[in-house]
């Protein structure tokens, strides 16, 4: 008996649920629970273990108060944005690094700041630490 590997898109779109859902500080029994399963069902559709029908992909996005296109931006086969126009991916390591939890905490504590002269000075302060840590990549 073998076992099929996820499908990316399932991956991808599970990947998003995951992000917003910690964006939110909401568990994976909270969202469950809204949305009348359990907090196992809810990791594997995190993990892209299970595929999300249309109508739950819609109540999911709104339980997590994003549009449904969210949940695809930046994934494999293509984005189409709200105009029908494709637009060009967002690099997966951007999407890679907000899946985390660091990449979380980071992007919710600068985007806090309200001083765009700080947020430069944070951002050159990041790219000079960089820089140091991978010197042969410029």
């Amino acid at each position: 008996m073998s076992t099929k590997a996820p499908n990316p898109v399932d991956k991808y779109v599970g990947s998003r649920v995951r992000m917003r859902r910690i964006m939110l500080g909401m568990s994976q029994e909270k969202l469950g629970e809204a949305l009348g399963l359990t907090f196992q069902q809810i990791q594997k559709y995190e993990k892209g273990t299970n595929r999300v029908g249309a109508s739950r992909i819609q109540q999911i996005s709104e339980v997590l108060q994003v549009p449904v296109s969210f949940l695809f931006e930046g994934g494999p086969g293509g984005n189409i944005n709200a105009e029908g126009f494709s637009e060009a991916p967002s690099p997966a390591y951007v999407s890679d690094f907000l899946a985390t939890s660091e990449g979380l905490a980071l992007t919710r504590a600068f985007t806090r700041i309200s001083d765009a002269k700080l947020r430069r000075s944070i951002v050159d302060m990041v790219e000079q630490i960089a820089a140091r840590e991978q010197p042969d990549e410029r």
